[in-house]
């Protein structure tokens, strides 16, 4: 952790203010992308996992009940409590947040609001180095809360822990495919994987331009940037200040 302070924390401020993502560079190439998936559907659906997400040739698409199942009972004793309790918290706070259905007659007009759920969300869960188990339950519990009735999840190369987070949520539809491929197989449909009406979830730069490309197709949530955080304090602990980053 670096501790800036004064000019040296400006001037910090300053070059980081000029580093924004440059993602038009490459809409031709995850357009051709999407467009080969909506045109060949899963041949080149698995073509592109089998090159860039690790899935072995003949291996299926769909990561099967069993292996959701055995996944969960090979991760530890702790892990499982803490995942129980994550998603119990997160569960509470979606049912909170949730908004509710009104109707209301005033002179003899009758106003409201129908709060429906979709039909079908798909949660995009990053592959890369560290699990993120987070991001499967900040995308699924919600969609859960909110009733929709098939949730779909795509992961490239998902890990142990990702598959037990799955399980313990009874996700039965799960996907080793994942970048710019898995958005297009989402919003577009292939034999293998149905068609969604919203997209969530975080991924790299491939993912973003893809969910910004579909976004006129179908529904995304946002289009997330590089994860990065910084606090500007003149006064706090740094082991405090260091504790709310992680």
């Amino acid at each position: 952790m670096r501790l800036l302070s004064g000019r040296a924390a400006a001037a910090a401020v300053e070059r980081l203010a000029g580093r924004g993502a440059q993602l038009s560079a490459l809409e031709p190439r995850v357009r051709r992308i999407i467009n080969d998936v909506r045109r060949h559907g899963d041949h080149s659906l698995r073509r592109y996992a089998e090159r860039w997400d690790g899935l072995d040739p003949g291996q299926s698409l769909r990561v099967t009940d069993a292996e959701l199942d055995a996944a969960w009972q090979l991760v530890t004793p702790q892990l499982r409590k803490s995942l129980r309790q994550a998603a119990a918290n997160i569960r509470r706070f979606c049912q909170w947040q949730k908004p509710a259905a009104w109707m209301q007659r005033r002179n003899g007009v009758s106003l409201g609001q129908l709060v429906r759920p979709l039909e079908s969300v798909g949660c995009y869960v990053p592959g890369g180095r560290y699990p993120l188990v987070s991001t499967l339950l900040m995308t699924v519990i919600p969609a859960q809360v909110a009733g929709v009735k098939n949730i779909r999840v795509v992961s490239p190369r998902p890990s142990l822990e990702v598959l037990a987070a799955a399980a313990m949520l009874g996700v039965r539809e799960f996907y080793r495919v994942g970048g710019s491929q898995a958005i297009a197989a989402l919003a577009y449909g292939t034999d293998s994987i149905p068609q969604v009406d919203k997209i969530v979830g975080p991924g790299n730069a491939y993912v973003t331009v893809a969910k910004k490309l579909v976004s006129f197709d179908c529904a995304i949530d946002f289009l997330a940037g590089p994860t990065e955080a910084v606090v500007l304090s003149d006064s706090g602990t740094p082991a405090f200040i260091a504790a709310d980053l992680v």
